[in-house]
């Protein structure tokens, strides 16, 4: 049958609209961005090194009395609280564990480590990791022994890390448990281990808010300057979750970082 005059033009009018809502949904997607920017995972990573490692360096000094790189270390056990200044000079020094450091963390704390009810806090000063200027605190509190006995302690930071050439800050905000589950029966350092749970939040460098929350606890081994497995998630504004894994238990300082399907693998 020969379609008369009027259906053709029916038809026709109709696959125009047709087309048209093609386009207009391809033009749609073609602007809009795709969401796998990672820089909140990246600046967070970067931010749990430099403030991990910051209590690292204070545990290890006040355990010998002396450090690789630093240049002097001064205690005050008559202040209230006590103190311990570690100076590790005003030129970059590079330790075994593969960062430069320079400039002073002053650390004070109210008691003995593993004493329950002990703060301790940690302030740099004019410090530099890997040339990346850290500022703020650190506060870490032994609450005691959990039910299976493990010592634990909550961690608070509130900091900020620059770039080397003050392009860009990062902002930084944790409230932490940190479960002390091998080496507390022993006085070495190099055999103990934590895990790490609890959440936070931040700014990344784009100026972007992002929150944090660790789904798998994070485990940090004192003899590695990295963090050698678990998984966190961080959700920078409204876009979808990034998933960062830091493997099964490897020390290296790589991480991945999975956006919408797609896994990118970082450093620390």
């Amino acid at each position: 049958m020969i379609p008369q005059p009027m259906q053709t033009m029916k038809q026709l009018a109709y696959l125009s609209l047709i087309a048209l809502a093609l386009v207009a949904c391809r033009k749609d997607q073609a602007d809009s961005p795709v969401d796998r920017d990672y820089t909140a995972a990246v600046d967070n990573n970067r931010a749990e090194a430099y403030f991990n490692d910051a209590l690292a360096q204070s545990d290890a000094a006040n355990k010998d009395g002396e450090l690789p790189c630093a240049v002097s270390i001064t205690f005050d056990t008559t202040a209230t609280p006590r103190t311990m200044l570690i100076d590790f000079g005003t030129s970059n020094c590079l330790s075994n564990d593969g960062r430069n450091r320079r400039g002073r963390l002053l650390v004070t704390y109210t008691g003995p480590y593993r004493a329950p009810g002990t703060v301790i806090t940690i302030t740099p000063q004019d410090y530099y990791v890997n040339d990346h200027h850290v500022q703020g605190s650190k506060v870490v509190t032994n609450v005691g022994t959990n039910g299976d006995g493990q010592p634990y302690f909550t961690v608070t930071v509130n900091g900020t890390v620059t770039a080397p050439d003050g392009s860009w800050t990062s902002t930084h905000s944790y409230q932490r448990t940190r479960t002390w589950i091998a080496g507390s029966s022993t006085l070495a350092l190099l055999d103990d281990v934590y895990l790490i749970s609890g959440g936070g939040s931040g700014v990344n460098r784009n100026g972007i808010p992002f929150s944090m929350l660790i789904t798998t606890p994070l485990r940090v081994e004192i003899g590695c300057p990295h963090i050698v497995s678990g998984v966190m998630q961080i959700t920078p504004g409204s876009l979808a979750v990034r998933t960062v894994d830091f493997g099964s238990g490897a020390c290296d300082d790589q991480a991945t970082v999975t956006v919408n399907g797609i896994t990118f693998t970082i450093g620390g």
